[in-house]
């Protein structure tokens, strides 16, 4: 149990033993360097003169340049970062050029300023720099990386923009010469085209301004603004108008670059005919009706659409309207007529839409058939064959004749006033045709047509007189010696007077015996017509043997006794002895035969 102590205080007490002699050997061997050095250190490295392993590493030559860096921060990272002159020069170590240990006044940079490249640097010299002296950019008392790299460090009293545009004197000024600046505008949020390139840069940037400068095109052109008349009233975008190339020459494509294209008329007009404010900030209806309200002659009758009707090529001329979407389309002759024909005002909505309301001048009938002209009239032509009206429609159509085009409707109308009273009986027209001169009544149709007025279709069996036989193809004139049909006669003997072999003594009806069919095919039938039947030899007897007397007017016969003595007087032998009752002894077979009948009592005596 006491002997794990004692080990543990053994084992410390030889550390320290072994600690004490290293740190005396490395004391010793340090003194040994001091001792071996070639000479003293710069003034600058002599707090470290009695440090060697602040600059040296012991067997490791090339870890001194590190050593020398981590001193020398700045160069360092200018070796890493391939920087500066020391970045940029390789393969040499630190001690190439700045040995040490030669005394403490000794300068260890040592610099060739004739032979040393400056392109190892960080600032090459191009132009006017390659001939100036260190000095001129070196400060005295400064290390040589410390000169200042920008323009301005030493062009400060030459910089006129007095530090506006910053320390960049590159950017437009070359080594070449200060005064001749090649700047690039097009970098710049202002691009310099057109007329602008050959302009002074003191033009625009007056009093060496460059920041800030107003980019709007009026800034510089006001004058021209106030010049071309706008006076600001267009705004300050020059550019959508003016270009850099030519500013009196504008490029404004209205139709592209706006959504109100310009044609006609619209092309020739001023800006300010329209845009009377600001063109940006008063923003223009594209109504036809805000610019031409002065010229609306119609006074909003016909609402503020004026492009119905009018065009951009000129205001006044015949509109392009469209009549046909209107109620009242036009046709035929309306299409040529002149708009003040019917419209007596610019108020076109107030224009009568009846034909009577133009037309009353030409209406003929003076309104007795209404103001529905169209009913009969066209629009092709007021008169003549392009009247729409149909007779058919009405309760006389036409037809055949009546039809003709060749007839006028006055030859029935007496005049255009009385087309509705006018009357429909065919006498009424006709009356000067009317040959019969009114004796057979006004229906001139029942024996008349409407296709030819001097062809009848009149049925004769119609009247109290038909046509028979023979009567059938006997021309009219044969019977109606005049056209007074009805004068004449209905008995047969005045048309066959002469056929009349009798003589009147039958009378005038000649039908009683004769036909229609031939006037010689006669037939009396004396037993069942008259009272004397015909018996033996009166059949063969001719009736002018007994009808001797002409008939009286009125009767077929004379009047004849039935008696036989009215016939036979010249043949009584008795001498009227026997009285007129000859038939009591004579016969009709023989007048000389004679056979007196049973009973028959003689006349001067008693009876048999």
């Amino acid at each position: 149990m006491r002997w794990k102590p004692i080990k543990k205080l053994f084992t410390r007490v030889t550390w320290l033993v072994l600690l004490f002699c290293i740190s005396s050997l490395s004391a010793i061997a340090q003194n040994i360097e001091t001792i071996m050095a070639p000479g003293k250190l710069i003034q600058a490295h002599a707090k470290v003169e009695d440090d060697c392993k602040q600059c040296h590493v012991k067997f490791d030559r090339k870890a001194q340049d590190t050593l020398c860096m981590s001193c020398h921060k700045p160069i360092g990272q200018d070796v890493r970062e391939k920087k500066g002159f020391h970045g940029r020069i390789t393969d040499i170590t630190c001690r190439s050029c700045h040995t040490d240990h030669k005394g403490r006044e000794q300068i260890i940079v040592s610099l060739d300023k004739s032979k040393f490249d400056h392109t190892k640097t960080d600032f090459l010299l191009k132009g006017k720099h390659a001939k100036l002296e260190c000095a001129q950019c070196h400060a005295s008392g400064k290390k040589y990386r410390e000169a200042a790299l920008e323009c301005v460090a030493c062009h400060k009293k030459d910089d006129t923009h007095k530090g506006s545009l910053g320390a960049k004197c590159a950017d437009c000024h070359s080594e070449s010469t200060w005064k001749d600046a090649k700047f690039d505008h097009d970098a710049t949020r202002f691009a310099l085209v057109g007329k602008h390139t050959d302009v002074k840069c003191v033009d625009c940037h007056k009093g060496g301004l460059y920041k800030g400068m107003p980019l709007s095109c009026v800034s510089c052109h006001k004058k021209d603004d106030e010049q071309k008349g706008h006076k600001g009233s267009f705004g300050e975008r020059c550019d959508t108008c003016h270009t850099a190339k030519q500013w009196k020459t504008t490029t404004f494509n209205h139709d592209t670059d706006t959504r109100y294209a310009l044609r006609g008329k619209h092309r020739s007009a001023g800006c300010k005919d329209c845009h009377t404010g600001n063109v940006y900030r008063d923003k223009l209806s594209q109504e036809c009706y805000a610019c031409h309200k002065k010229d609306d002659k119609h006074k909003e009758t016909l609402g503020k659409d004026c492009a119905s009707c009018h065009s951009e090529r000129s205001w006044k001329e015949p509109p392009k309207f469209d009549h046909d979407s209107t109620a009242f389309p036009l046709l035929g002759k309306h299409v040529k007529a002149d708009c003040k024909s019917c419209h007596d005002s610019v108020l076109f909505k107030q224009a009568p839409k009846t034909c009577s309301g133009c037309h009353t001048k030409d209406d003929a009938h003076k309104k007795s058939l209404g103001a529905d002209c169209a009913a009969c009239h066209t629009e092709r032509s007021w008169k003549g064959a392009d009247l729409r009206f149909k007779h058919e429609s009405t309760r006389f159509p036409l037809r055949n004749g009546h039809g003709s085009l060749a007839v006028k409707c006055a030859a029935c109308h007496s005049s255009p006033t009385s087309y509705r009273n006018t009357p429909l009986d065919c006498n009424s027209c006709h009356k000067k045709d009317d040959k019969h001169q009114g004796q057979l009544g006004t229906r001139c149709e029942s024996c008349h047509s409407d296709t030819k007025w001097r062809t009848t279709v009149f049925d004769h069996n119609l009247s109290i007189f038909p046509l028979t036989g023979r009567h059938i193809n006997v021309p009219c004139k044969s019977c109606h010696e005049s056209n007074k049909f009805k004068d004449a006669p209905k008995d047969c003997v005045s048309c066959h007077a002469k056929a009349d072999k009798h003589r009147a003594k039958f009378g005038e009806r000649c039908d009683s015996c004769h036909n229609s069919r031939s006037w010689l095919a006669w037939n009396f039938n004396h037993d069942t017509r008259t009272k004397f039947a015909l018996a033996g030899r009166h059949l063969k007897t001719t009736c002018e043997s007994c009808h001797q007397s002409p008939a009286p007017k009125g009767r077929s016969v004379a009047p004849l006794s039935s008696t036989c003595i009215a016939c036979h007087r010249s043949d009584d032998v008795h001498d009227g002895q026997f009285g007129g009752r000859c038939d009591q002894c004579h016969g009709v077979e023989t007048w000389k035969g004679f056979k007196p009948k049973v009973g028959m009592v003689h006349e001067t005596g008693d009876s048999a």
